[in-house]
């Protein structure tokens, strides 16, 4: 009896041992260091966003970075796929959507870089001219906060509506005090604005989706000003989870992005549309 006790308690001991030195080796090889990971993955809308990442793939892989752009078409998903884990970063929007979206969302998501600015059109529809507008015309604007009251200032500058005295970015459809056209604003997402041109006069469109659907200045009967109020605050910019900022990933995504070798890719392929802002 006394062997057979003897012989359990060293088999425990055993046992116990082995597991121990089981999930040492788990630790140290089952890929939680982050350090061994070298992939930066990015969520981006297709246009400009992801073609400027690309952009840098090589100078991140001559530093060891691989570089993955996960492309997604909507403001939502790029936000839902960072909060949780499923990518590094996000490069698609600025930050007055970036705020209404923690807000809205209770998340925590920051900007750690600014990269461009893309000028808002008013692109045509069955209409030519603003001044051909007649009673009823429909325009589509984006339907998210920020993006509508930023389209809502682009038609109020160029005389189609005016609104209350000092919105400003805060603009909604009921700060409309004039509407001498009696035009019927149509709150679209905004991805699908393009596709709804055939059945509005007139679609106020963000510059990643225009130049996604293929248009160009020549499409458009305004934009926003270079010097304006939104050239200054919609900014786009690369995100990450609060906490992530110092890490080296994001400072190498970021020091990769912001260099002059991206500015003369910016400007030698959107002609004015997208803006370097860093």
């Amino acid at each position: 009896m006394k062997n057979i006790k003897r012989f359990s308690i060293l088999a425990l001991v055993l046992v116990l041992a082995l597991g121990a030195l089981s999930a040492c080796g788990s630790k140290s090889s089952g890929g939680g260091d982050d350090s061994a990971d070298k992939t930066i993955r990015v969520a981006a809308s297709p246009t400009p966003h992801a073609e400027i990442l690309n952009s840098v793939s090589d100078a991140l892989a001559a530093e060891g970075w691989t570089l993955e752009v996960v492309e997604f078409e909507d403001y939502v998903q790029p936000n839902v796929a960072t909060t949780e884990g499923d990518v590094d970063a996000n490069y698609f929007q600025h930050v007055p959507y970036l705020e209404e979206y923690n807000k809205e969302n209770s998340t925590e998501l920051v900007a750690v870089g600014n990269v461009h600015y893309e000028a808002m059109g008013v692109y045509k529809g069955t209409k030519d001219s603003l001044d051909a507008l007649a009673e009823g015309d429909k325009i589509g604007v984006p339907n998210d906060t920020t993006n509508e009251a930023r389209a809502l200032q682009l038609l109020a500058a160029n005389g189609v509506i005016t609104l209350k005295e000092g919105v400003g970015l805060e603009a909604t459809k009921t700060d409309i005090t004039e509407n001498p056209k009696n035009v019927e604003i149509v709150e679209l997402e905004a991805a699908s604005i393009p596709g709804a041109l055939p059945d509005l006069a007139f679609g106020v469109i963000n510059a990643n989706y225009a130049l996604g659907a293929s248009l160009t200045t020549a499409d458009a009967v305004a934009y926003e000003a270079g010097d304006s109020e939104a050239a200054e605050t919609y900014v786009n910019v690369i995100v990450v989870n609060k906490g992530n900022e110092e890490s080296e990933k994001t400072k190498a995504l970021v020091a990769a992005v912001q260099t002059e070798a991206v500015k003369k890719f910016i400007e030698d392929k959107y002609n004015g549309a997208v803006i370097a802002k860093f």
